[in-house]
């Protein structure tokens, strides 16, 4: 089977790439609005990028009317975000802020989502998150236009909370431990309890 990308319209090629491009982390992000409104939505565009500086993005798409959304338009007014990791417990907490709600309904207070105060930044974090990374924008890059366009959001990490409860006996994280979920195609999911390891070579 060959796809010809260049043929397929935004939403069967969105439906492709979401199949085959598994499994996909989750960047539940917490973001504020410049007269204080918190909002919290999940990304599953997800990923560190580099340690020199720590750096991290994420990709909200726009939505079907191609407008941006709340997370963009939050971080263009209040240039720092939180990027919180998804346990299983909280799996179905965060699908429910994928909700569509009016811009300025706090997520946090609409769903039952305990929140605290960051360190560095001003959004505010989810407080059974077992790590919550605060970053301040590095930079937007908009990638076409329209429905399902890109904003891709580069984030500096200024700090990181990681509960002593999901570390193994070496002190770092242990991803079973973690047990974060990922996405899968359509409503799928997965999690990090399923570990094999191999040594790298030389």
């Amino acid at each position: 089977m060959l796809l010809d990308f260049s043929t397929l319209a935004p939403r069967d090629a969105y439906q492709w790439m979401i199949g085959t491009i598994l499994p996909r982390p989750i960047a539940w992000v917490s973001s504020i609005s410049a007269d204080g409104r918190a909002n919290l939505a999940p990304f599953s565009f997800f990923q560190g990028i580099t340690a020199n500086p720590p750096t991290l993005m994420f990709v909200p798409v726009n939505n079907r009317q191609g407008g941006k959304k709340d997370t963009v338009r939050n971080i263009e007014e209040v240039p720092e975000f939180v990027v919180n990791l998804v346990p299983h417990r909280l799996a179905e907490k965060m699908n429910a802020t994928s909700a569509l709600l009016p811009y300025g309904e706090s997520e946090f207070e609409t769903f039952g989502i305990a929140a605290t105060a960051s360190d560095r930044v001003r959004p505010p974090r989810v407080a059974e998150a077992p790590v919550a990374f605060e970053c301040r924008l590095h930079q937007i890059v908009n990638i076409g236009e329209g429905p399902l366009a890109a904003n891709v959001i580069f984030g500096r990490i200024l700090a990181a909370h990681i509960h002593d409860g999901v570390l193994g006996s070496d002190g770092r994280p242990d991803a079973r431990k973690l047990d974060l979920v990922g996405r899968l195609g359509g409503e799928a999911y997965t999690t990090t309890r399923d570990t094999f390891h191999l040594e790298r070579p030389d």
